[in-house]
């Protein structure tokens, strides 16, 4: 049976909250309130990683079941992964790097895409193809602020998700450069909490989190 088609993201996936959260599931039952607890503490836009088995129903979970939340699919690497994850509900993909085949894919499935950049030339790459919203990866390894800020001057169209490294405490240093839209990061859904299903220390995390916006 094939799942509806997402809904359209009405704004780009860069301003729907500072921070994305990037999930990872071993278990999709805890995929609902999870969600439910991260859209409570104020993060609507959520990434689920592809890196369990788990992943799909836990995507399709949320599409269905926490329709305040916006539930988008992490680690797109394959055209396979952009086609499962849009038909089970992902309303945005996120890849760590991109190939022409990939970007065309995530092109041509109809919901916004953040495919993963970390030089210039591969920033001036996707603007040659029309693309200005990317995820900088893996962004402290990669050059972090000072990297992100250089490219500004002679790349003002570029926007950025800067993933990979960040913390609570490294975060606004990111969200305060014209060029940075949000942050992805997995601080406030730690594995200890997951595993203990302390979904109230969860959305404690999350409203911290989204209060860096100010």
């Amino acid at each position: 049976m094939t799942s509806p088609a997402p809904a359209a993201v009405s704004t780009s996936v860069l301003d729907l909250a500072p921070v994305v959260p990037v999930v990872v599931l071993d278990d999709a039952a805890d995929a609902v309130p999870l969600a439910r607890a991260l859209v409570a503490g104020g993060l609507p836009a959520i990434e689920v990683t592809l890196r369990t088995a788990a992943a799909l129903d836990a995507v399709r979970a949320i599409a269905s079941e926490v329709p305040e939340a916006v539930v988008g699919a992490g680690t797109v690497i394959s055209v396979r992964n952009v086609d499962e994850t849009v038909g089970a509900g992902a309303r945005f993909l996120v890849s760590p790097g991109w190939t022409d085949a990939l970007l065309g894919a995530m092109k041509a499935s109809g919901v916004p895409f953040l495919p993963g950049v970390s030089t210039t030339s591969e920033v001036v790459a996707l603007l040659e193809r029309g693309v200005t919203e990317m995820k900088f990866f893996p962004a402290e390894a990669a050059g972090g602020t000072a990297y992100l800020k250089a490219l500004s001057a002679p790349l003002p169209q570029a926007r950025f998700c800067p993933t990979g490294g960040i913390s609570l405490a490294s975060a606004p240093s990111y969200l305060a450069l014209a060029n940075v839209g949000c942050v992805g990061g997995s601080w406030m859904v730690p594995g200890d909490a997951v595993a203990a299903k302390d979904w109230a220390r969860v959305e404690r995390l999350a409203a911290e989190a989204s209060a860096l916006r100010g």
